[in-house]
């Protein structure tokens, strides 16, 4: 039975491909697919990239993606839960930089969630004294008593006005506030044609509004504004704005500038 790296070298061999010919058409570092072809993974990157990176260039040799990766699977190897990436890189996202905080926590010994405890939680507790209750908040109470204060006041002025001014009129129209409901926002839809890996962020200040899995007919709505969509394979991705569909003109690992209002145009 052929490894991996075989059958990639042989089918690589009987279209006449070179291996920058491609690097090329798979935007895959031509190093990559030397050492994949010579059943070596470990290229510094974690699975997912790897698993990303195995079911492109399967596809662009025409041979089947489900069967590489369970070979692949087979060999010991399983999809790592990504981390919060700390940074972005155009043209592949870098999800295995932590940042300085929680370097410092895991050589201290201890978990990063601590440090997002509230203070209440990591002070010293001593014997004898109460504990406080967690499930008040005396900001919050205030601010709320604030703004009832306020509306109360509004409607008193208002009832002050209506029996000065109105009083006269015994047939006088009541007064109604005028109520205006919002238009919804429209939205742009990621469809997932095929199993893909997709990450969606907003332009404007790098919120990261989707990262994970998508199976084959999923779809996922996001606002219409412009966006980053970097997907493992951008063929497997199409776009939807207004019940109209778009393909994406790009193909493998790779990414995107979304603005779905030029669709309409």
């Amino acid at each position: 039975m052929q490894t991996i790296g075989e059958r990639f070298e042989d089918m690589r061999k009987r279209k006449g491909v070179s291996l920058r010919e491609a690097a090329e058409a798979t935007k895959i570092r031509g190093d990559y697919l030397n050492k994949f072809e010579s059943n070596q993974f470990d290229i510094g990157l974690s699975d997912i990239y790897v698993r990303g990176f195995l079911r492109s260039y399967a596809v662009y040799l025409k041979l089947p993606p489900d069967r590489i990766l369970n070979d692949f699977e087979s060999l010991g190897h399983s999809e790592a839960r990504p981390r919060q990436p700390s940074r972005e890189v155009y043209g592949r996202m870098d999800l295995s930089v932590s940042t300085a905080e929680e370097r410092a926590a895991g050589q201290a010994g201890e978990a990063p969630a601590a440090e997002s405890a509230p203070l209440a939680e990591r002070a010293p507790r001593h014997r004898g004294a109460p504990m406080a209750n967690p499930g008040i908040n005396p900001a919050l109470v205030f601010k709320t008593l604030k703004w009832v204060g306020v509306a109360v006041g509004v409607l008193l002025l208002l009832w002050i006005g209506k029996a000065i001014f109105g009083g006269s009129s015994e047939h006088a129209a009541p007064v109604t506030a005028a109520v205006t409901t919002p238009v919804p926002e429209a939205t742009v839809a990621v469809i997932a044609t095929d199993p893909v890996r997709v990450k969606v962020v907003r332009q404007s200040n790098g919120e990261e509004l989707f990262q994970g899995q998508m199976e084959k007919g999923e779809r996922r709505e996001f606002p219409n504004v412009p966006l980053w969509v970097t997907a493992t394979a951008l063929e497997s991705v199409r776009l939807e704005y207004k019940g109209k569909q778009f393909m994406i003109q790009k193909k493998g690992y790779d990414r995107v500038a979304i603005d779905a209002t030029q669709f309409a145009r």
